[in-house]
């Protein structure tokens, strides 16, 4: 979502102005234009040389230079600006930022840009505490502005607590939800995730390889365009999106139970135009009969065998079910579901049109299993019930995520 967009950058005066180049790395990473404005005082801790090859801009920093000036170097920043980033963003700029003081050339931009503002704070957590600061902090909250909370650790000075420079996936996703089309505002949306486990005994369980990855990717990228986001999620060491609501389930059983719960609950005044279920986990199609309550003790010298009994098939039965659903919710309901396959690309393509068809559904993403498992990038196509096939190319699963969730909208 951050692909072609401009990020003004301001690094202010902390210690932590150094995590300021991984993150224009990773911004230059998605396809955004860097520009990066370098405080007197952030200079003090980062070279603007560094900045300047990584975001592969010249690097900003004084308000009154006679060749920026030339062209009102100030206003053409502001300007350019599809989101303005302060990271790190001491308490002093921030002070500046709720007073509207301009007294160098970052502060210049903020009171001249029309932009999204985020601000990532880090400082001490007795200054971050500080009722000065806390005020100005509600402030700028109170004028629009995206003000990050700061992390919790161990702190440059040597106290513990919060004042941490935000993790860089959460300015990311802050950066990506102040950018991208509010267009699913007003919608619910509901992602599946992750591997089902079923258990035969309380150690051993059968499963599978599906990290939950891509169905985290979905839930972020449906929260960013400003959905009402419940993350259902089988067992993962992933850290959910900020603002989705998640349930998290190990069975087949236990996803089905919290997939009904969520699809029927009532809107919410909020909640007018539709529901979009994104069915992505790799949910368990068989499961063991019986469950000991005591590990099985099991003779090397002797085979075994486990009866396997057929798990709900959760996408199905949304979709047989489909108008009582609705009426239920009050919305209407668009399904989305996944088909993981092996073999050929022609196969590939026939499961996925029979899912599409006997599953009722509005769209199946069809992937290689070998393409997605356990892996960051994904390579998917898309097929809906006009017949209509579109690939998504090899790319980041985040990158796939935004184009499904935006195709997905058309429904």
């Amino acid at each position: 979502m951050l692909s072609g967009n401009t990020i003004v950058m301001m690094v202010g005066g902390s210690i932590a102005a150094y995590k300021s180049a991984e993150l224009v790395r990773l911004l230059k990473k998605r396809d955004a234009r860097v520009r990066v404005i370098l405080s007197d005082a952030g200079a003090k801790f980062i070279t603007p040389l560094t900045l300047q090859t990584l975001a592969d801009e010249r690097v900003r920093s004084e308000t009154f230079s006679t060749i920026e000036e030339a062209a009102v170097g100030h206003i053409d920043l502001a300007d350019s600006a599809d989101a303005v980033l302060i990271a790190p963003a001491t308490a002093d700029i921030i002070a500046k930022a709720a007073a509207g003081i301009a007294d160098d050339l970052a502060t210049t931009v903020l009171l001249a840009t029309k932009a999204p503002i985020v601000v990532a704070p880090a400082m001490n957590i007795n200054m971050w505490e500080n009722e000065a600061t806390r005020e100005n902090v509600a402030k700028l909250r109170d004028r629009g502005v995206f003000v990050l909370e700061p992390g919790d650790g161990f702190l440059a000075c040597g106290w513990t607590g919060s004042g941490r420079l935000p993790e860089h996936d959460a300015i990311l996703q802050a950066l990506e939800s102040v950018t991208a089309p509010q267009d699913y505002a007003g919608t619910r949306v509901v992602v599946t995730a992750g591997a089902t486990r079923e258990h035969f005994d309380p150690i051993r369980f059968v499963s599978n390889r599906s990290s939950g990855k891509m169905g985290y990717a979905i839930a972020r990228a449906a929260a960013c365009r400003g959905a009402d986001v419940t993350l259902i999620s089988g067992p993962s060491a992933l850290t959910p999106p900020a603002g989705v609501k998640v349930a998290q389930v190990t069975t087949a059983i236990e996803m089905h139970q919290a997939v009904m719960e969520a699809v029927r609950e009532p809107a919410g005044a909020s909640e007018q135009q539709k529901q979009y279920v994104f069915m992505v986990a790799a949910v368990s199609d068989h499961r063991p009969a019986e469950v000991s309550t005591s590990k099985l003790k099991m003779s090397k010298d002797e085979e075994y065998s486990v009866k396997m009994v057929p798990s709900p098939d959760i996408l199905r039965e949304l979709g047989s079910y489909r108008e009582s659903i609705e009426q239920d919710s009050g919305m209407p309901l668009r399904l989305v579901g996944f088909a993981a396959e092996t073999g050929e690309h022609e196969e590939l393509i026939h499961w996925a049109q029979e899912k599409l068809t006997k599953k009722n559904s509005d769209l199946i993403v069809g992937n290689f299993a070998h393409d997605s498992f356990e892996k960051n990038t994904n390579r998917v196509w898309l097929l809906d019930r006009t017949g209509r096939q579109e690939e998504i190319s090899t790319a980041d699963k985040q990158l796939v995520a935004n184009k499904i969730v935006a195709r997905a909208r058309k429904l």
